[in-house]
């Protein structure tokens, strides 16, 4: 890839293949040794800008190193962008150049300028890179414990961090990562968690003010959409009314490959809600939701209607609704259709989405063995959905409209089985959508 030439004098040149170009790189007089050394920095260098990627830390402190004059000449054959001044090596500089080309999610980005603030607090804007080590870093993160942050967030603070930095690695203004080795530890904060069951939500749908914040709440907990991007990105056109779906764009996901939608079912809940809103739409009209647009603040005016309903808002207002309805979905169908339904991982549900709840310990107490209650939940469960499968390549995705069963404690098989059937395998039974909330 690259090779020592050498010429009269003693002096010395880097030839290496780019393409079908042999650029060439003035060593002057050095002894063969350094030449070698500098000749496999340069395949170090032409590698990396082959598979597009970033230079390895050797490399990167060795550029570091390197005098003005040879890293001049590495600029003329292209192998590294110009070098940044000294003043740009600071804390604050780096920083801002950092989040000069950040292109994130606006949420991302607060969480993310967040994390700019609690650096230049603790270290100072003119405080050099290379003078922030580890040890240092451990008291960054120390200060943040100190200061009651949770867990959660000092973790996603850290990771924050060692972003920022393995960034300011590539381009030369750092030669280490001292947030690379410090320990993170979990995202997951459980004392935020909540599930909302259905007599709760149920009362807070009758006292949202009007159908299209009926159906906000709706597509939410009973369609596991994240609001508000997904349900304000919703359009009549993707509601296949005449098979059940329901095509939900994602703008949380779209950067994936192939996760810029997804299907998920017309689950009864979500059908009436919108046809609710169907029937009151203007001809012509295209959006779901109209009255509220992106750049609303939705979640106060949840949080007021949960306390008009009677109750004590929950953290995570939104998200915990979705995470109620995953939940709720992880006891009837397999975890991978669940999670392709809401739209996000089994990691990230077990980490983030599932929970037990008060029903769970319930089953496991009702019964004479707890491991026999569940074996029999599993069982009927599977039964159901292999039902479920049969029906839908005759029907499509039926629904009953038998009243539910009352819960009881049953003791033998076949009041289990009644207990759990639903409407085709798609929902728990209910009461009808239009039940729960009175229209405009």
């Amino acid at each position: 890839m690259a090779s020592v030439i050498r010429d009269k004098g003693g002096k010395k040149r880097i030839q290496f293949v780019r393409g079908d170009d042999r650029p060439t790189i003035r060593l002057g007089r050095c002894d063969q040794k350094s030449a070698e050394s500098f000749r496999s920095y340069v395949e170090a260098l032409v590698l990396a800008q082959s598979l597009n990627q970033a230079m390895d830390g050797e490399t990167a402190r060795w550029l570091t190193e390197l005098s003005d004059k040879m890293y001049e000449r590495l600029v003329r054959v292209d192998l590294v962008p110009p070098r940044i001044r000294t003043s740009d090596r600071l804390l604050g500089p780096t920083l801002e150049a950092f989040f000069s080309g950040l292109a994130v999610k606006p949420a991302t980005l607060v969480r993310m300028g967040q994390v700019q603030s609690k650096l230049l607090e603790h270290f100072g804007e003119d405080r050099e890179l290379a003078k922030i080590g580890e040890a240092d870093a451990e008291q960054w993160r120390a200060k943040l414990a100190e200061d009651e942050y949770s867990q959660a967030t000092i973790s996603r603070t850290v990771l924050y961090a060692r972003q920022m930095f393995r960034w300011a690695i590539r381009r030369g203004l750092a030669n280490h990562n001292p947030f690379s080795e410090l320990r993170a530890g979990s995202q997951v904060n459980t004392a935020r968690q909540a599930f909302i069951d259905r007599e709760t939500i149920s009362k807070v749908i009758e006292a949202a003010p009007d159908a299209e914040w009926r159906a906000l709440i709706v597509l939410s907990r009973f369609g596991g959409l994240r609001v508000p991007s997904e349900a304000l990105a919703l359009r009549w056109a993707d509601v296949d009314w005449a098979n059940n779906r329901l095509r939900v764009r994602s703008s949380k996901t779209e950067h994936h490959e192939g996760k810029g939608d997804r299907v998920v079912p017309l689950f009864p809940e979500v059908r009436d809600a919108l046809l609710a809103l169907f029937d009151a739409a203007p001809d012509g009209a295209e959006a779901v939701i109209e009255r509220y647009r992106e750049g609303t603040n939705l979640n106060p005016q949840l949080r007021r209607i949960i306390k008009l309903a009677g109750f004590e808002p929950w953290e995570r207002t939104w998200h915990n609704l979705r995470a109620s309805r995953q939940t709720e979905l992880a006891t009837m169908y397999p975890l991978h259709t669940v999670c392709a339904w809401i739209g996000n991982t089994k990691a990230i549900a077990a980490g983030h989405y599932l929970q037990v709840t008060d029903a769970d310990w319930s089953r496991a107490t009702e019964s004479k063995s707890g491991a026999e209650s569940g074996a029999l939940v599993t069982q009927n469960a599977a039964q159901q959905q292999a039902a479920t499968h049969r029906q839908e390549s005759h029907d499509g995705l039926k629904t009953s409209t038998k009243k539910p069963l009352l819960r009881v404690g049953a003791k033998s098989s076949a009041n289990v089985q009644k207990r759990l059937m639903g409407r085709a395998g798609l929902e728990p039974a209910t009461p009808a959508f239009s039940m729960l909330c009175s229209t405009d």
